[in-house]
């Protein structure tokens, strides 16, 4: 039971109850999520929730011409894996998540291309970590060989970017 009233209660992450109340809300930086500490009536433990508006979802157009939710936390998985034993914060990588999902959301288009998310990920790879950006663009470009692999690197020492790496 919320302290407000006007929210259904959570189920408790400990103990699996329905009872709780919250003892701290606060707005996130941006104005878009709210972080809420709960605490549940049952076992005393506290937990944390946190809230994001719903927007209207946007799909993403594969290679292949399937559709399918936009999803946050692939990319974020895609970024993990390409910055795996590297420099790079996990701050710096929602930082970036933060940064397409704005991007994409703000397009009139519902229907985004794969390859246009892949894009936005490539243009900022660089500038955070060039061996990050080497190990996407061998997921993403599907490198069939050495050859390929050495064009692109290439590319990135001929572009005069810097990254971190």
């Amino acid at each position: 039971m919320a302290v407000d009233g006007l929210e259904a209660p959570v189920r408790c992450p400990y103990c699996n109850q329905l009872s709780e109340k919250v003892v701290d809300s606060r707005e996130g930086k941006d104005g878009e999520v709210i972080r809420r500490r709960r605490e549940c009536l049952a076992c005393h433990k506290r937990f944390t929730t946190y809230e994001r508006i719903e927007e209207i979802q946007f799909m993403v157009v594969k290679k292949d011409g399937r559709r399918e939710p936009f999803d946050r936390h692939k990319l974020m998985t895609g970024l993990l894996k390409a910055t795996q034993k590297r420099p790079v914060s996990v701050a710096q990588l929602q930082a970036i998540a933060d940064d397409i999902e704005s991007r994409l959301s703000e397009k009139p288009d519902r229907e985004i291309p794969a390859t246009e998310v892949g894009e936005l990920i490539m243009d900022r790879l660089p500038d955070l970590d060039e061996v990050a950006y080497v190990r996407f663009a061998s997921v993403y470009r599907q490198f069939k060989d050495v050859h390929q692999f050495v064009e692109e690197v290439k590319g990135l020492l001929g572009s005069g970017k810097k990254g971190k790496g």
